[in-house]
């Protein structure tokens, strides 16, 4: 009931501060079709969604807070013209405050963790999305006690209060990707958040090679995951409009993939190669960033697909858990 009441109460806001006209206060929740034929009201559930894809500001001789400081500088117009366009959910990339510093093997990266909620970074974006009654995925780099660091990302729901957070839990440690140095691996039980839109679950970077976990999130009840990433071109490259499309195919889910942009000195593994994306539950990718600039990606999304995907293919029904022991 209370997040009944919060939906209610975030589209009759927006709707009173006139965000909205009345055709797109119905777009807030839903877009309705009254087919006079048969005197019924169908609803179909619309979620409006926004994707924040950026290269790095300042350099890396810079302090982490200076950084920091000059992300979120850059943010601050996407995420207004966000609020402001009537985004319900957005979402940043990985560690979106700094650059990928995970080719180094450099302690003083470990300063630019953050405390989650009470953090500098967490305590601004709550800001934000009571502002603009906007639900907002914030990827940072966790400072869970002293010497001990996570990749995580903090959910903030529509009112801007902390709904909780997820912490990577799959951790790369080849050439290039030295992340066992700075992030702990996480253990987060596979958390779905109920925000005012909608159930979403997150799953960061090299997580997404993983089909487990998206299985498992879709499971617990997730209709759209979001998936911050940092990869650049090589190895990878051809799998980034592969992967995320299968598993959502797969799980019938939407999946929203976000990556960042440019080349980051002294490291120069390869370029960012943005091209963030929307996918439905049909492995079909609806919206698309560009690969090189700085973007701000809007996409309304048709939530009543997840159910109609699953109700054709019925790969839940057909799944067979019993079997899958030696998985485990």
């Amino acid at each position: 009931m209370l997040q009944i009441a919060l939906r209610f109460a975030v589209v009759l806001s927006l709707y009173q501060t006139q965000k909205l006209s009345i055709l797109s206060l119905v777009d807030a929740n839903c877009r309705i079709n009254c087919p006079s034929q048969r005197g019924v009201i169908r609803v179909t559930r619309i979620i409006k969604s926004g994707l924040i894809q950026m290269g790095l500001k300042g350099d890396t001789s810079m302090s982490p807070e200076q950084i920091r400081d000059l992300m979120l500088e850059a943010h601050a117009p996407l995420i207004d013209k966000a609020g402001q366009a009537g985004v319900q959910i957005l979402c940043f990339q990985e560690v979106f405050t700094q650059p990928y510093f995970c080719p180094s093997q450099d302690r003083r990266w470990y300063a630019a963790a953050e405390t989650i909620p009470n953090g500098h970074t967490t305590a601004l974006m709550q800001e934000y999305a009571k502002k603009y009654q906007m639900v907002i995925i914030v990827p940072i780099y966790e400072e869970a006690m002293p010497g001990v660091y996570y990749n995580t990302a903090a959910v903030i729901d529509a009112d801007g209060s902390y709904l909780g957070k997820y912490r990577k839990t799959h951790i790369p440690h080849v050439g290039g990707f030295w992340e066992k140095f700075f992030f702990k691996p996480g253990s987060s039980n596979w958390p779905v958040f109920d925000t005012a839109y909608g159930k979403v679950g997150i799953y960061i970077c090299y997580d997404r090679h993983f089909p487990e976990g998206w299985r498992a999130l879709a499971l617990k009840g997730a209709e759209i995951i979001y998936n911050p990433s940092a990869t650049v071109a090589g190895i990878s490259k051809y799998l980034w409009e592969l992967e995320q499309p299968a598993s959502a195919a797969a799980n019938g889910v939407y999946i929203a993939a976000i990556n960042r942009v440019g080349t980051e000195a002294p490291w120069n593994i390869g370029e960012f190669y943005g091209s963030s994306y929307f996918v439905n539950p049909r492995g079909q990718i609806e919206a698309q960033a560009t690969a090189t600039e700085d973007e701000l990606l809007i996409h309304d999304i048709n939530m009543d697909m997840v159910r109609e995907v699953r109700d054709g293919w019925q790969f839940y029904r057909d799944r067979r858990p019993e079997t899958y022991t030696p998985l485990t």
